[in-house]
């Protein structure tokens, strides 16, 4: 299999190809069959080596080396299986040792079934089973001669050792899951946040296009129509002056689309940040003038928030391209932007024309409207007025002394 490389372009130091695989799960690392396979080839190679060079015992006769042959062959299986392997090697184990054959040649074996089962069972029953073959190994040693018993005795805190290394490895990859899981689960956290901001901006950007684009095509459509009118009603009476003065208002429509539209799309740059700054109040008054509507303002001085302030333009915009439409041009459109200086900015737009179309329109004017004002956490209503007509009511919430949070 090949390495990772690091930064550098180079293959990792052994130390750490060598903590890279201690902290990777035993039950799901590749290859871990034929690794297994080859692990107990090499312990039954090194069984062999200490059954021949150790005289710790009798030298295995058929019944020693097929028991040995045995408990070494059951770890081809030890992660897969590892308490059944580990029985599997306490039943060749023990009988090879109660005969006396040479006892340092089945350790590694069986030192190894136990660590698996430690570094994969559970602490409980890494102990109970630590306990059994603890007991177990001094009752056959026992058995053996006093002088066996002792010294298994005596080299049973290796077997503890064992325990705790796998106890440990098995912590220590749990650990090292849990904060793998923690930095998936962040990862993908900030993915769903990256995902919802995304979807915000492109509804702002949505309604930002609409209200521009709306606004200055309903305008120079009505004065499309009234330059069409001129021309077509009286041809030998014609009043230039009127023309003149419509192809100026849709010129200058043009141009204010054009500026705006420019800066709305400025945010799609990698930046995100517009060429020019937001719609505000200050704008109100041109905005009024291309509808001829009646503007009153009455903030007092107010500090309005940028938010709150383009969220009002837009508003004011968007009733100001509904009234043209559905109303009329002649219908009376008024106008009235209120600030409270510690609690809201009120903005009312009234039309005295039909309200019918307005109120049956299937499109997203009114629905942009409320969510323009639910953006800087305020609240709009539109509807047929007492008398005929049609009213947008937006109420913008400002901070104290007329320092507005930005939603």
């Amino acid at each position: 299999m090949k390495q990772p490389e690091n930064e550098g372009g180079a293959r990792p130091r052994l130390g750490e190809r060598v903590l890279t695989a201690v902290s990777r799960d035993a039950m799901t690392v590749p290859h871990r069959r034929r690794n297994d396979a080859l692990i107990a080839a090499a312990t039954a190679v090194l069984a062999l080596v200490l059954a021949l060079v150790v005289h710790d015992g009798r030298t295995p006769d058929a019944l020693g080396w097929a028991l040995l042959a045995g408990s070494n062959a059951a770890l081809a299986w030890r992660r897969r299986h590892p308490i059944a392997v580990l029985f599997a090697v306490l039943l060749c184990v023990a009988p090879y040792h109660a005969a006396d054959y040479t006892h340092a040649a089945p350790v590694p074996g069986a030192m190894l079934a136990l660590y698996t089962v430690a570094a994969t069972a559970r602490p409980l029953h890494t102990f109970l089973i630590g306990t059994g073959v603890i007991g177990t190994t001094l009752t056959v040693m026992f058995g053996v001669s006093s002088h066996e018993g002792l010294e298994a005795l005596r080299t049973s805190g290796w077997i503890l050792a064992v325990i705790v290394f796998g106890v440990d490895v098995r912590i220590y990859r749990r650990y090292i899951a849990s904060v793998v899981a923690r930095a998936e689960r962040a990862e993908h956290t900030r993915e769903e946040e990256a995902a919802r901001r995304v979807a915000e901006e492109r509804l702002r950007i949505a309604r930002d296009l609409h209200d521009l684009l709306a606004h200055s095509i309903t305008l120079i459509g009505v004065r499309t129509s009234v330059a069409a009118h001129v021309l077509t009603v009286d041809p030998d009476r014609l009043d230039r002056e009127a023309v003149a003065a419509a192809l100026d208002e849709i010129s200058e429509t043009c141009r204010e689309a054009r500026a705006e539209l420019r800066t709305t799309l400025a945010v799609l740059r990698a930046d995100g940040t517009p060429d020019g700054p937001l719609p505000g109040l200050a704008a109100l008054p041109d905005l009024v003038r291309t509808a001829k509507a009646d503007l009153t303002m009455r903030t007092g001085g107010t500090r309005i928030p940028p938010a709150s302030a383009a969220a009002a333009y837009r508003i004011v915009q968007e009733s100001l391209t509904n009234a043209v439409r559905h109303a009329g041009t002649d219908a009376p459109i008024r106008v009235l932007v209120e600030a409270d200086r510690d609690r809201e900015l009120r903005v009312t737009v009234t039309n005295g024309g039909n309200s019918r179309s307005a109120e049956g329109s299937s499109g997203y004017g009114i629905v942009g409207m409320r969510e323009r004002a639910r953006s800087v956490g305020g609240t709009l209503s539109a509807g047929p007025r007492d008398g005929g007509g049609f009213e947008v009511v937006a109420v913008l919430p400002l901070g104290a002394d007329g320092e507005g949070a930005l939603a």
